[in-house]
């Protein structure tokens, strides 16, 4: 299945590294015009020595006015969005502290309302439509030790995105969300790359392995694409049935 997004310009944030970094070179091998958001200047400057056509933006999202400047600078119109930036920490219940709650929100639920809000004003006033993609997780559908938080956030975006799909519709503004198992990135070779440890969640996926980024990416440009143009609302998990168990 080809997919081209000539003549599109899409945003996408994290796109520093893993998912979003693979999603902003995927986009732009395909055409796109990308804006590549991300808090770190060294992850831009590196993508763009890959990439030199990316549009670099380096914004705290946590930041709400500073997001609102950086985003009007970057100035033209969005036809494509990918929320990908995430924040992550692992506590246990009785221990998640006040700050981290707060961090985690903010990232992960709030600026992504920010950012859609942004996009999408411009897509409905130009009356041209687009397509959104949030980066979920399956942790917003199961339970997982030490996930209270960031678990509660990813099930927070999903209802966001129904929302989103449920109002933005009738602007042919298309939301969905993609929600992957544990991804082999360069973190998440590291923090599984212990035999022992990837077999209590690699037991309970039925292919028997994690996914890799492409599996990821692949999903995103599909559900960006028009070859999806009758998919609204849906959180697609790509994690191998882990869900379906």
């Amino acid at each position: 299945m080809e997919i081209s997004f000539a003549g599109k310009r899409a945003i996408v944030t994290g796109a520093g590294k893993g998912i979003g970094r693979a999603t902003a070179l995927a986009l732009a091998r395909c055409g796109a015009e990308v804006v590549a958001v991300t808090r770190t200047r060294a992850d831009l400057d590196s993508l763009l020595l890959e990439c030199p056509s990316i549009k670099p933006v380096c914004v705290n999202l946590g930041d709400w006015g500073a997001t609102e400047e950086a985003l009007r600078e970057a100035g033209g119109h969005v036809d494509l969005l990918v929320n990908n930036a995430a924040y992550a920490t692992l506590q246990p219940f009785l221990e998640v502290t006040p700050d981290q709650f707060d961090i985690s929100f903010n990232i992960n639920v709030k600026a992504v309302l920010h950012v859609s809000q942004i996009v999408a004003r411009g897509m409905k006033a130009r009356g041209t439509g687009g397509s959104i993609v949030n980066i979920s997780s399956q942790a917003s559908q199961c339970a997982l030790q030490d996930h209270t938080v960031y678990c509660a956030t990813k099930g927070a975006l999903d209802m966001l995105t129904k929302v989103m799909a449920l109002e933005l519709g009738p602007y042919q503004i298309r939301v969905n969300s993609v929600n992957p198992t544990v991804v082999m990135t360069k973190m998440g070779r590291l923090a599984w790359s212990d035999p022992g440890k990837a077999k209590t969640m690699t037991s309970r996926i039925p292919l028997g392995r994690f996914a890799e980024v492409e599996d990821v990416v692949n999903s995103i440009l599909f559900l960006l694409s028009d070859k999806s143009s009758m998919t609204n609302g849906v959180t697609l998990p790509v994690d191998g049935g882990f869900l379906a168990c």
